[in-house]
């Protein structure tokens, strides 16, 4: 018997007038163009937005993508930070990753910076001068930043990242 490959997953919410879609890309392998498999999750009973709580609307909503799985994950990344700015306060993915029981890695990528966000976790991929944003919570920071500019595409966003935020925008 041979073990399949470690997955990691990718994922997005996309908020409707009212109710989200929750979508997840599985994948084996950093370079790949093409998910191992695609979810989708409606979820009718969304929190209302409240800044500074941002995870309290969208972590139930990755919560129903994860409830699909049914095989154990390398690591989740998440549209987001881990941490928030230079006082490392805890962004969606530190939520994600308590989720999990601190036993999956988590990996946010954010496309804008937080205030005060230090330096250290900008990428930059292709030919844009414009970074992301990686933390990482349960998987050093600098492996976490690798992972993501090795992942396929020549453009800012990486291919399975942007295949997620599709996949959770189609009607």
């Amino acid at each position: 018997m041979t073990l399949a490959q470690p997955l990691w997953l990718a994922v997005d919410v996309d908020y409707r007038s009212d109710y989200a879609i929750a979508a997840g890309v599985l994948f084996t392998d950093w370079h790949s163009s093409n998910p191992v498999q695609t979810l989708r999750v409606r979820i009718n009973e969304v929190q209302p937005y409240q800044a500074g709580a941002f995870y309290r609307r969208e972590l139930p909503c990755i919560q129903a993508v994860l409830a699909q799985l049914k095989q154990p994950l390398a690591g989740v990344i998440v549209d987001g930070f881990v941490y928030l700015g230079a006082e490392q306060t805890a962004g969606l993915g530190w939520h994600v990753w308590q989720a999990l029981a601190e036993q999956v890695p988590v990996i946010g990528v954010a496309k804008t910076a937080f205030a005060d966000t230090p330096a250290e976790p900008a990428v930059l991929r292709g030919d844009s001068a414009r970074p992301l944003y990686v933390t990482a919570a349960g998987l050093a920071l600098a492996d976490a930043k690798k992972h993501i500019q090795q992942m396929h595409g020549t453009f800012r966003v990486p291919t399975l990242l942007k295949a997620v935020d599709q996949l959770c925008r189609m009607p």
